[in-house]
């Protein structure tokens, strides 16, 4: 394990990183100083369980703002007829994604669990936007629940696919090879948390994190799916120096470009 010391000096507007003895200074108002502080402030965040701090519309939503604002930039220029997500959670992810179907004036979402409390269940059902989601629990990788996704997806001009459930590489790359072929040209299927890699010896982290995670699974899929591209979407604004997000999500994004 490598590890690091960053020091901050205010006074002379410098950020300084040793790693292994090696003292390397760069200013403090620049992008590398952002980049470097970013990547610890998201790793101190999520052990302290900063992102379970969220809801949308009422119900909770274990995501980083930053992604949800990233991702509604991408389904407003996708405009998905169809949004799939494995892992419902609480229901809060699935509300954001109706809510912005909603604004656009089309778009459907089907969500998927192995299992669904009754009360969440209830709650997405009542809610104003319940219409627009549609519930199904089982495991995400089986041949009846992908078939039944499809019937219901019927003849969706545009579907988008969120992997959120079980974040083991091997369990990602069976999502990715149910549910990749569902994604039309120029949409996407996102493998999200690949933040786990970077978390590996944090408190509440686990080793093994390091090799088994979702970036890995969606690397290894990119190399043999050469009609998907593994890159970051572009930014529909970009002004600055800034070329990284802050994320959760990093090496998530695979766009089907044929």
């Amino acid at each position: 394990m490598v590890w690091m010391k960053i020091v901050i000096d205010t006074a002379a507007g410098t950020l300084t990183e040793v790693v292994d003895n090696s003292e390397t200074s760069v200013g403090l108002y620049t992008r590398r100083a952002f980049e470097a502080l970013s990547r610890q402030w998201l790793r101190v965040g999520w052990s302290l369980k900063y992102y379970h701090n969220f809801s949308w519309l009422g119900l909770p939503i274990l995501q980083l703002p930053e992604d949800l604002l990233r991702l509604q930039e991408v389904i407003y220029q996708v405009r998905p007829s169809v949004i799939v997500e494995t892992g419902v959670f609480r229901g809060g992810s699935l509300l954001f994604h109706a809510a912005l179907c909603q604004s656009l004036g089309d778009g459907r979402v089907i969500g998927i669990d192995r299992e669904i409390a009754p009360a969440d269940r209830e709650a997405i059902h009542r809610h104003v936007l319940g219409p627009r989601i549609t519930l199904l629990e089982g495991d995400s990788t089986t041949p009846g629940m992908v078939a039944n996704v499809t019937r219901l997806m019927g003849s969706a001009e545009r579907v988008l696919v969120i992997l959120d459930s079980c974040h083991t590489k091997e369990h990602v790359a069976r999502e990715l090879d149910c549910y990749a072929p569902l994604v039309t040209k120029d949409s996407y299927i996102i493998a999200t948390d690949g933040i786990m890699r970077d978390l590996a010896d944090v408190p509440g982290g686990m080793p093994s994190w390091k090799a088994d995670n979702p970036f890995a699974a969606a690397a290894e899929f990119a190399l043999r799916h050469p009609e998907f591209r593994h890159e970051q979407p572009p930014w529909m604004f970009h002004d600055g120096d800034l070329s990284e997000n802050v994320t959760y999500w990093p090496g998530a994004w695979l766009k089907r470009i044929r």
